[in-house]
């Protein structure tokens, strides 16, 4: 699947969270889309899954208009992961699975929800209570969960915030092995500059609603003269709005 957004903007009222933005998801590739809190990444996700409805401009998937296409067909082939949405609690690990896969209409749901814990070490809490996990065992839940489909679209929200070093490591050790055996489409959004450097292909920097400067990782820090990805993220963050 490709994903073009076009001239893309969100209003809440009087506050611009996205500001007229455009770019193109690729198949097969993974995308970092960066920057400071409340610059409009999670509102720009949430376009792109046809959660939140555009102010202007549209997010074409495969030439469709997802708020115009059969939405739930679209849906059907993508997927997201965020540790700031919480599966529901009184559910076991398990049940939680069943549940959303047959939300997507998995065929042999027992045997991919038996593959898929195994890949991400899930056994031991399987019958375990949501709500009773430590937030490493969660985020790989929803990993799980955002698996469960084999998507070939998926989005990424800061899928290793407040994660140890070591179950960090293996969330994107993981997502390379799972990337490299299948064809799957990534955005990911993160605020760590060795993990996009490590994962993405290419990145979008964005500040204040808006697309300030795009490129891979080494052209980026070449172009600001700086070290490393995350010293060139500072000096955008911290300058100017210059639009790329």
């Amino acid at each position: 699947m490709n994903i073009n957004v076009k001239n893309l903007s969100k209003k809440f009222n009087n506050y611009v969270a996205v500001n007229n933005i455009n770019f193109t998801l690729n198949k097969n590739t993974t995308l970092g889309l960066l920057g400071p809190n409340g610059c409009g990444k999670t509102t720009s996700i949430g376009m792109m899954l046809g959660l939140i409805t555009p102010t202007s401009g549209e997010v074409l998937i495969d030439n469709k208009n997802i708020n115009n296409a059969n939405r739930n067909e679209l849906l059907s082939r993508m997927n997201f992961a965020s540790p700031y949405i919480e599966l529901p609690k009184k559910l076991t690990v398990r049940q939680n699975l069943e549940v959303y896969g047959r939300l997507y209409g998995v065929k042999n749901l027992k045997n991919r929800i038996f593959e898929i814990s195994a890949d991400l070490d899930l056994n031991n809490f399987l019958d375990k209570k949501t709500g009773e996990l430590s937030s490493g065992q969660k985020n790989r839940v929803s990993l799980a969960k955002s698996l469960i489909n084999n998507p070939e679209v998926l989005f990424l929200d800061e899928p290793t915030a407040s994660l140890d070093p070591d179950i960090g490591d293996f969330v994107r050790e993981y997502l390379e092995m799972y990337k490299s055996k299948n064809q799957i489409t990534i955005l990911l959004a993160s605020h760590n500059m060795k993990e996009v450097e490590r994962l993405c292909d290419s990145v979008i920097m964005m500040k204040e609603g808006q697309i300030v400067d795009r490129g891979t990782c080494k052209n980026l820090v070449d172009k600001h003269g700086r070290d490393n990805l995350e010293d060139t993220f500072l000096k955008i963050a911290r300058s100017k709005n210059e639009l790329a």
